[in-house]
């Protein structure tokens, strides 16, 4: 568990992953995991003003956002990252990534991805259209699959596993136009089954809500992420979360 300290926005530059990168491992890549960007205030859901500010965080203490291809790219050792890597990215695909996140996003000149659910955009009035998926793909938000239904993968059969992987990878790369090599996995649960299928399905890698930075010892078919939620004190909890995963990676308190 966290130590809660309180802190400021205005607070001295934090401890960053370049700071604290391992000579064997490389740079520890930190993953923001998003879903909702509205004032519904359940856990789930960051206020637009919030995320505002933390992305105004990002931006003036010098972190820089990444693609998953960049990421994938540098644990592969085929390219370099930017100083202070940061890869953010959302799961679901609701209609206010696009009405209120976006806009954020933009104001930022910061690249996102976001892991949608195939079978609900433009079917489920609370998920985006297609159309603002593609618009987005086009301006620095990578579109990316998070299935076709958002079951749990454990509960599954490999034939209903295959077609979850398959189908919402074809449907996507047929709206988007391009290949779609990223997922992330629905409600989190998988195991090592499920990510050889993954790799058999055709993406390049997969992202999990297990709790760490990524770096080259991470298994590239469970990555793992950094959870923004709303709390009693969100902004704070977003700063403490940033600084300290780092530094608690370091001494082996989280990453196994």
């Amino acid at each position: 568990m966290l130590v809660l300290i309180p802190l400021l926005v205005s607070s001295p530059k934090p401890l960053t992953a370049t700071m604290v990168a391992d000579s064997e491992n490389g740079t520890k890549v930190m993953v923001l995991n998003y879903h909702k960007v509205d004032n519904t205030f359940i856990s789930l859901s960051v206020r637009p003003d919030d995320f505002e500010k933390q992305m105004q965080y990002l931006s003036d203490n010098g972190y820089h956002t990444i693609t998953p291809d960049e990421l994938y790219d540098s644990l592969a050792g085929k390219g370099e990252l930017p100083e202070n890597p940061v890869l953010i990215t959302f799961d679901d695909g609701y209609e206010d990534n696009y009405t209120n996140a976006y806009p954020i996003l933009k104001k930022y000149g910061f690249k996102a991805t976001i892991f949608v659910i195939t079978g609900f955009l433009g079917k489920d009035k609370n998920y985006m259209t297609w159309d603002q998926a593609r618009e987005m793909d086009a301006n620095g938000i990578s579109i990316e699959s998070h299935t076709v239904d958002h079951k749990s993968m454990t509960d599954l059969t490999d034939d209903q596993l295959r077609a979850e992987l398959v189908d919402s990878r074809k449907k996507a790369e047929k709206e988007l136009g391009h290949p779609v090599e990223y997922m992330a996995y629905p409600t989190g649960t998988y195991n090592l089954h499920i990510a050889e299928m993954v790799r058999e399905a055709g993406y390049k890698a997969a992202f999990t809500i297990k709790y760490g930075n990524v770096d080259k010892a991470s298994n590239i078919y469970a990555l793992e992420r950094v959870p923004i939620f709303h709390t009693e004190d969100t902004n704070r909890d977003f700063l403490e979360r940033i600084r300290y995963t780092p530094i608690f990676e370091r001494f082996g308190w989280i990453k196994s």
